[in-house]
């Protein structure tokens, strides 16, 4: 029997396209725009695409943002892509400064355009391989398990990227000409991807079935 995963629908996000990739993983998706469908969900993915004030602006005016914190303390299995993993931070400098669900603390910050001697193209558009960050010697028992590590690529479009506080969060980094991207992070149940699983190929519906076997 396939898995159920709910997909808030905010407005916001390809939510065909997500609910795709689910389906290609062997899951089974379902959208969620009440605050009852969300607090009672097997597991959650938040997604989202756009300006994060914007977002996080529209999960509260529908009254979900408690009901995904109130999810989150559950301990059951959550997921945040693109926009959806920045708001699990505490704010975002996305044109001014912006409050977020303040589920992994830290906060989301421009790419920088350059440093001083290599001149970035902003948005981060196109294919990246995953690496370890420091702090990770593996991705065993985590989503990103039997990925490979420098070769195995995500798909990316993002002028933002997330900066957590706390360096053991990262579960996987991008280099962007020289930038160390925050591709994925994890704290307890919770894990979020900047890139798109959903549009990368065998490796991205890999990530999504072993988020359906959590």
């Amino acid at each position: 029997m396939s898995k159920p995963v709910t997909i808030i629908d905010y407005g916001v996000g390809n939510l065909l396209s997500v609910a795709r990739g689910i389906e290609a993983a062997g899951g089974a998706p379902r959208f969620a725009s009440n605050v009852a469908d969300v607090r009672s969900a097997e597991r959650i993915l938040l997604p989202g695409v756009g300006a994060f004030e914007h977002c996080a602006r529209t999960l509260r005016e529908m009254g979900l943002a408690d009901a995904v914190r109130d999810f989150a303390a559950t301990g059951r299995p959550f997921l945040g892509i693109c926009v959806g993993m920045q708001l699990l931070f505490d704010y975002s400098l996305e044109f001014g400064k912006h409050e977020g669900l303040g589920l992994v603390s830290g906060h989301v910050a421009p790419i920088p355009e350059t440093d001083g001697t290599v001149r970035r193209k902003v948005p981060h558009i196109g294919w990246s391989p995953l690496s370890h960050p420091a702090t990770r010697e593996s991705w065993g028992n985590t989503i990103l398990e039997g990925c490979d590590p420098g070769r195995s690529s995500f798909y990316f479009v993002h002028s933002f990227s997330c900066i957590p506080d706390s360096p053991s969060s990262i579960l996987a980094e991008a280099d962007y000409s020289g930038f160390p991207i925050c591709a994925a992070v994890m704290h307890d149940n919770i894990t979020g991807f900047q890139c798109h699983p959903e549009k990368s190929g065998v490796a991205g519906l890999g990530v999504l079935g072993r988020f359906l076997a959590q």
